[in-house]
């Protein structure tokens, strides 16, 4: 018996095929593009009130700060002293230029305060609160007698503002 050897002949470098993958990114890529969900996220930090927050732990002299949407005005107002200011909206739309000058001569009389509670109606606009929050937020304050852009009212609650009697 004649043991036959086989020898393995010696070709070229081995070829990869990869023209079906190509093929598969080519579709693929500008699919996966097209279904992507580009999206910008803005976070406001808000906080709720406390519910141990009632007339018995309010302080005459503290200020309680509340800013109430109604439906025809912005009325601003301490919890205990009442209705500081009710600033009528202008061309159907709350004036929250007026509310940030109200709120910074507030601040120069509280420099250390820094909490404020909005109260919305159900069906206010989420549009008219954020402009309301960013009135409350940030204005001009007196720093080393210079007046500068500064924080106001950063620490913002919300809740729910009566509802009007008709």
């Amino acid at each position: 018996m004649a043991v036959r050897s086989r020898r393995l002949r010696k070709q070229g470098a081995a070829h990869l095929e990869i023209t079906a993958f190509i093929n598969l990114i080519v579709v693929l890529v500008p699919f996966l593009l097209s279904t992507a969900v580009f999206s910008r996220l803005a976070v406001i930090d808000l906080t709720l009130p406390a519910q141990s927050s009632g007339v018995g732990q309010l302080k005459v002299n503290d200020l309680q700060l509340e800013v109430t949407i109604q439906p025809d005005a912005l009325e601003l107002g301490d919890r205990v002293g009442g209705l500081i200011a009710r600033l009528p909206n202008q061309g159907g739309a709350p004036d929250v230029a007026a509310l940030s000058r109200v709120v910074q001569q507030i601040k120069v009389k509280y420099p250390d305060k820094k909490d404020v509670t909005l109260l919305a109606q159900p069906d206010t606009p989420y549009d008219t609160m954020v402009h309301v929050m960013d009135a409350l937020r940030e204005g001009h304050v007196v720093q080393d007698n210079k007046l500068v852009q500064g924080e106001l009212f950063p620490n913002i609650s919300i809740g729910d503002a009566p509802i009007p009697a008709r």
